[in-house]
């Protein structure tokens, strides 16, 4: 059931005529279990990584963890590509100037076939039209840990392309990830937005919606695949898929 009447009741309103409208995307525009995702995908990442090289898979997957916390720690002083493949490769010992060329060939192609762990998504479309009609700027807020390729190939899954949004945040464009309150003032900074006039959709509590609240904008949680790992309470719309599209077709 629909729970946007929390925040009015409570006298803060909604904005009406935002600015910008930012998606997440893992589990929210594209439903699925994180770590059954990522578990997934890694069987097939550590079969190619074998070939070129990388024979024990238990390095390989915690230097991949250990460059993710690297990323997810980021200051701002550098990308969150370097941050990753500094950390990365420090700790398997290789510097392989193919190597970067070797995963994003993977992201490209191999990893098409996770599609099988992720869910049906037939609301994806019809939400990202609905945000277009009502805000100037649509942003896929995606956490910016995966290069642009990645992202590409999740989006086909939902008949959407980078191209579609006016920012998709990736690991090349970002210095901060989320749950980090910095992330979002680096993409609101990007276009110059107002905090205030700009609402950011997603589906947990810890990275969308308090760091989302930190900096001054308005949130809507999806329901249906939400993650809310602290157990802390949220005062935003919240509901289904089909409750997002609704919501977004009434601001």
């Amino acid at each position: 059931m629909l729970s946007w009447h929390i925040k009015e009741e409570k006298g803060k309103g909604l904005v009406m005529g935002y600015q910008a409208i930012l998606f997440d995307l893992d589990g929210t525009l594209l439903p699925m279990d994180n770590d059954e995702f990522t578990e997934f995908y890694f069987r097939f990442l550590c079969k190619d990584a074998y070939e070129w090289g990388y024979h024990d898979s238990k390095l390989l997957i915690g230097s991949l963890w250990k460059g993710v916390a690297a990323m997810v720690k980021n200051d701002g002083t550098r990308k969150n590509h370097d941050a990753f493949w500094e950390t990365f490769k420090s700790l398997t010992g290789r510097d392989d100037p193919e190597d970067e060329g070797r995963f994003l060939h993977f992201y490209s192609e191999r990893f098409k076939l996770a599609k099988e762990a992720t869910g049906p998504a037939p609301l994806a479309l019809e939400a990202v039209r609905a945000a277009k009609e009502k805000a100037e700027t649509v942003i896929l807020a995606t956490n910016p840990i995966f290069p642009r390729c990645a992202d590409e190939t999740r989006l086909e899954w939902l008949g959407l392309s980078c191209d579609d949004f006016a920012l998709v945040t990736d690991y090349d464009n970002s210095t901060y990830c989320k749950p980090n309150p910095e992330y979002f003032r680096e993409v609101l900074r990007t276009f110059g937005l107002d905090p205030k006039r700009c609402l950011m959709i997603g589906n947990d509590v810890d990275e969308d919606f308090y760091p989302a609240k930190d900096v001054g904008m308005d949130c809507f949680l999806v329901e249906d695949t939400m993650i809310n790992k602290s157990g802390r309470s949220y005062d935003c719309p919240s509901g289904t898929y089909a409750d997002m599209v609704g919501f977004l077709k009434k601001l």
